[in-house]
């Protein structure tokens, strides 16, 4: 059976025609490992890669450890896109448990056939278009695990400009976090390009998980650990959880001088499940 994909906290991408940086996966131990044969690798080198992925897998070194690891194949429609999901095909029955990551998924029926194709993997959607968040709804009811938010890709769609606040896609990232819950599945946060500034990294985490978001794409192994810290509830947040659950056990209770209720008991009960996971 796969790994279970439960909250992952931080989902590490790495190029796969580079077996050498695809073994530090274990090392580096992100929730999930994703190796990507789309964004990473150009055009004319996309075969060699499939290639160098299928070498990197075969000995069962990366697939070992406790990261869940995926293959981000090219876009549906792309040329590459049959070849890409047959290895993944091809990997998952014979180097062991490996999922498989859609970018700029529009359609919910683009989910659906690769969930078709794949019914037994671990299936993440890229929502990374003006399209592809307006059918966040639809296309996170139609099979995936999760997701993630792209919003480099978005803003390019829409031709807009980013920015250090990042207002011009704060509604595109609160819908796409709003259809992956309703829809009961995981979310992963926008990345930072800005891979050697950890304060940006760590502000800008703490605002998706403040939007409901369960992790944080990471760019560079140095931001595993930073979003680890920023998705796992603090000592203090735990210690205040418990104290809710004994305030608010027969209904209605004080915390710190706060009125706490069922919604509140809720948060404590989700947040100290996580803690366990």
């Amino acid at each position: 059976m796969p790994k279970a994909l439960i909250a992952p906290r931080s989902m590490l991408f790495m190029p796969a025609d580079r077996p050498r940086m695809a073994a530090k996966i274990p090392g580096t131990d992100p929730d999930l490992a994703v190796l990507d044969l789309e964004d990473a690798v150009a055009p004319g080198a996309k075969a060699a890669a499939r290639l160098a992925l299928r070498e990197c897998l075969a000995d069962g070194v990366v697939l070992g450890g406790r990261s869940v690891v995926l293959v981000r194949v090219n876009e549906v429609g792309s040329p590459w896109f049959e070849d890409d999901l047959a290895l993944v095909r091809e990997l998952a029955a014979t180097s062991g448990p490996v999922g498989v990551v859609v970018p700029k998924v529009e359609r919910p029926e683009d989910a659906a056939t690769v969930r078709e194709v794949l019914p037994d993997v671990q299936l993440v959607v890229g929502l990374e278009s003006g399209l592809g968040v307006l059918e966040a709804r639809a296309i996170m009811a139609s099979g995936p695990d999760g997701c993630y938010f792209g919003a480099e890709d978005y803003i390019v769609d829409l031709g807009g400009r980013r920015t250090a606040s990042g207002a011009e896609v704060l509604f595109a990232r609160s819908q796409v976090v709003l259809a992956a819950s309703v829809n009961g599945r995981f979310a992963i946060d926008e990345a930072v390009v800005a891979v050697r500034d950890d304060d940006v990294f760590t502000e800008d985490a703490e605002r998706g998980r403040d939007l409901g978001y369960d992790g944080k794409i990471c760019l560079h192994p140095r931001q595993v650990e930073l979003a680890h810290q920023s998705f796992s509830p603090t000592p203090a947040e735990l210690e205040h959880a418990r104290r809710v659950l004994e305030a608010a056990a027969d209904g209605v209770g004080v915390v710190d001088g706060l009125m706490v209720d069922h919604v509140h008991l809720k948060q404590a009960q989700a947040l100290l499940q996580r803690d366990q996971g």
